[in-house]
Parts: C-alpha cells; structure tokens; sequence
C-alpha cells in the first residue's frame, strides 16, 4: 500500500530539523501547481513519493550551511526560506526568499553553494540527491522542469543585480514589494504576508533598516500601499507602485 511519504532519517543536514508524518499525497498537495513535481504522474509520481521525507524547521533554524555536504534537494510546501551568502569579514547578503512551492539544494558540485534558513516555521519535502539525480534520467519532463525553473533563477539574479546596482532606495523597495504580491493570490484584496523582518529586507535590498522602514513608511503615507500591521501590506495603488519600482 502506498503510504504519504516515509518519516527516515534525513541524513546529511544534521539535526536541524525532524520528520514529520504527512497525510497528504503528492497527488493532493496543495502546492503540487508550482512545484517541480507538477511535472510527473502515474507511476513517475509515486517513484517521487517514494524517495520523500516530509520535514520540519522551526522559524530560525539551519536548513543547511555553505560548504555542507549536497546531500539533500528541497521543495517548499508551507512557510517562508531565506537563503544567503556571508562574507569573511561576517557581512550577510540575503540573495532571495523562498516561498511555498519552490525548490532549493541544487548544487553544480557536492556542496551548497548559500544557506538556507527558516524565517517562519516550514515544512518541506527532502529528496535525497542521488536518488532524485536518478530520477532524472529517467523521467525527461522532470529535467525539462529543473531546467526551465534554473531558468527562471538566472533571470531573477539578473534582476538582483539591476536591483543593487542602478535603482534606488525607492525603487528596491517599490520592486520588492511587486514581487510579493505577484506570488500572493488576491493582492490586492487581501494583505500580502510580510514576514521577514526588516533587517532581512534590509539585508536582500543592500539598504540599510532605517531606510527600508523610512521607505516603506513613505509609501504608506503617500497612499501607495497599506501597511495593517508590521508583518502585512495591501497595495493600494498598482500603477504608482509600478512607477515607483521604475517598471
């Protein structure tokens, strides 16, 4: 009988997080749409299912360190992620935040390349490296999916830089605020999460916290968004905040 998921070991990370049991099927998961996994079924699916361990990280946890061993491959099912690179002289700069349905752990060579970290409680689906490696040559559309999502990270990087490079303080915040709500059904209607805290957005943005708060405070008094509490906004007014983002 085909049960929702193991609760193994999840080897390499160390003890960051735990197993957890999920009742739900690949088939059924709410975040099945935008995930890698859209692009299997029948028995490809379970095959996937098979080689899953469902986790758990507390909010601030390690879901794995620069340098570590690659064991593992991640997708996001609930919560928020940052990952991030550090400096030797112990500087951080956030490079994204992960949202559910997204994939993370790819690594060229056998380590991580960033570090992944909770900014919320999450839970996430781990996929042993070779094992899921395997799947891949024998499942193409699996392939096709990993390279069109690498794709869309390149591109995204691309934007990071343009971000950190040439707009300004405005701008960062105007562009990141944007790309918050694109990924939140109903902006618009209905507050978009905030989560991160400002030093994060700070960090991600290359701004220091007084300009990020400043910023988004000017744009709440200027009737472009609304800030209801410190972990939520509504945008007020698309189009002045796809001119302030310079888009």
């Amino acid at each position: 009988m085909r049960t929702a998921g193991n609760t193994g070991g999840p080897g390499g990370e160390g003890a960051s997080f735990a197993p957890v049991r999920c009742g739900v099927l690949c088939e059924d998961c709410r975040v099945r749409a935008v995930a890698v996994c859209r692009a299997m079924g029948g028995p490809a699916l379970d095959e996937l299912e098979a080689i899953t361990t469902r986790i758990r990280l507390a909010a601030g946890r390690t879901l794995f360190d620069e340098g570590d061993p690659a064991d593992g491959l991640f997708t996001l099912t609930e919560g928020v992620v940052k990952i991030f690179k550090m400096l030797a002289d112990g500087r951080r700069q956030i490079t994204g935040f992960l949202l559910p349905g997204d994939f993370l752990g790819l690594a060229f060579f056998r380590s991580y390349a960033y570090s992944a970290e909770a900014v919320t409680d999450a839970l996430l689906c781990r996929f042993p490296r070779d094992r899921f490696m395997a799947l891949l040559e024998r499942h193409p559309a699996l392939e096709k999916e990993l390279l069109s999502r690498a794709s869309s990270e390149l591109a995204a990087a691309q934007e990071q830089m343009l971000l950190l490079g040439r707009k300004s303080a405005k701008e960062r915040v105007a562009s990141f605020l944007l790309a918050l709500a694109r990924r939140h059904p109903g902006a618009g209607a209905a507050p978009v999460p905030l989560p991160m805290s400002r030093y994060d957005i700070a960090d991600y943005l290359g701004l220091t916290i007084e300009t990020v708060s400043r910023e988004l405070q000017a744009a709440r008094a200027s009737g472009v968004i609304d800030l209801p509490d410190r972990h939520h906004f509504r945008v007020v007014d698309r189009q002045r905040l796809l001119a302030a983002a310079a888009l």
